[in-house]
């Protein structure tokens, strides 16, 4: 048995315990210059919008730009999508997505024990585009079934959550992971990046998977080429049908939108097409930025098929 095949083995057999772990489980590209405007979650069997963002931690000393500030847009703007991977949630943040989000079905552990503690990479689903097959979370590290783990060089614990999702409407599944690599680490970056791939490199051809999040790294980088390299994922800005609109960027630390800093991705394997992808810029009733990251969002569609996988 390889490495990787046993690593994705030991997933498998620890899911079941780190779903009982859960602290919540619910039933290059060109840029056109104006920013997309939001429009209100799919319901055609035909597309889907799927949402990565980083929506900042309930940090008490960001002032005009804490939680209770922002909260309102952050629900506006997840309210109109069919899947959501979330960044640096604290479980009073996510506590609050559950409630007023009802239409949504969240799973996402606590990166400190595997429970409440510490930031959450919540997957987040419309319960009724999609349901749930299979979930489970692994940490970022040398031994991903330790829970607590600063894998590497990195400054803190850091994990990857991941669903098998079934589309409702069209009977397809769908592999989805989201996740936060370390903000210092370079090592634990590259070795994350690492990682991620040869799980995904052990899911099933047939079944397409699309993987998430802030991984606090440019295109090009170490850790982006570690990734699209041979080609097991790609990068949903480069196979985007449509032209990419919104920022060139997906950073803004509650200033202005730095130029060029790219650093929140969405990859893909397989049988699911990017028709269009937009860097959105949602923004408070009082005008200031809804988080210090931007939203990166798709619009996908299932190719043309009489079959769908068993």
């Amino acid at each position: 048995m390889s490495t990787s095949r046993a690593l994705y083995c030991g997933f498998c057999v620890h899911r079941l315990s780190l779903v009982a772990l859960a602290w919540v489980a619910l039933c290059p590209a060109s840029v056109t210059k104006g920013w997309a405007v939001e429009t209100p979650a799919t319901d055609s069997a035909d597309t889907f919008k799927l949402m990565t963002f980083n929506i900042r931690y309930n940090n008490v000393h960001d002032g005009k730009d804490a939680w209770a500030n922002r909260a309102d847009a952050v629900v506006n703007l997840l309210s109109k999508q069919d899947l959501i991977g979330l960044q640096e949630v604290t479980a009073w943040q996510l506590k609050t997505l559950v409630a007023r989000l009802p239409e949504l079905d969240f799973y996402g552990v606590g990166r400190d024990d595997g429970r409440s503690r510490g930031e959450h990479a919540p997957i987040g689903i419309r319960r009724t585009r999609f349901a749930v097959l299979e979930r489970g979370t692994f940490w970022l590290s040398n031994d991903p079934e330790q829970v607590g783990v600063a894998g590497w060089d990195a400054s803190l614990p850091r994990t990857c959550t991941w669903m098998l999702v079934k589309d409702r409407l069209t009977g397809r599944k769908l592999w989805v992971a989201n996740t936060h690599f370390d903000h210092r680490g370079s090592t634990a970056r590259l070795e994350s990046a690492r990682l991620i791939k040869r799980v995904v490199g052990d899911q099933p051809v047939a079944i397409p998977s699309v993987v998430m999040g802030d991984f606090n790294c440019l295109q090009r980088s170490p850790p982006y080429m570690a990734l699209v390299g041979e080609q097991t994922l790609k990068d949903a800005r480069v196979l985007s049908k449509q032209k990419v609109t919104g920022p060139a960027s997906t950073w803004n630390g509650f200033r202005e939108i730095a130029s060029g800093r790219i650093i929140d991705h969405i990859f893909v394997r397989g049988s699911v097409r990017i028709e269009r992808l937009s860097t959105l810029d949602p923004k408070t009733s009082s005008g200031r930025y809804a988080s210090d990251h931007l939203p990166v969002q798709v619009v996908a569609s299932w190719p043309q098929s009489d079959s769908t996988e068993n």
